[in-house]
């Protein structure tokens, strides 16, 4: 299994989201970050490869970004939140699950298992 992993789930359709672009970034200077790695979900609402199961980040800080426009534009629904923006700290190289639960007008996270 690798370090990082996610799923989103449309809670305004009770079902995982699929289709949804994820990149996790690492920040590099000045506001600005950098791609580590990227996927988009499956049917499942899960990213399979996220990232290689040999491959291992070092504590800090770190941005899961989900592009949520094209999920909604896909769905023909109308989303206030154009992408979402996860900013969490790792402290070790233990296993992080950073799911997202999704509606057009709101969303949440939470350090799953």
């Amino acid at each position: 299994m690798s370090q990082i992993t996610t799923h989103v789930l449309d809670t305004a359709k009770g079902q995982p989201a699929e289709g949804i672009m994820i990149f996790l970034q690492r920040p590099i200077m000045d506001g600005h970050w950098e791609s580590i790695t990227s996927g988009v979900t499956n049917s499942d609402g899960r990213v399979d490869n996220f990232m290689a199961s040999d491959q291992v980040i070092e504590p800090g800080i770190y941005r899961m970004l989900f592009d949520t426009r094209a999920y909604f534009e896909k769905n023909n629904v109308v989303g206030f939140y154009p992408e979402v923006p996860v900013i969490f700290e790792i402290s070790d190289t233990d296993h992080y699950h950073i799911p997202l639960l999704l509606s057009p007008f709101g969303y949440s996270t939470y350090r799953g298992s």
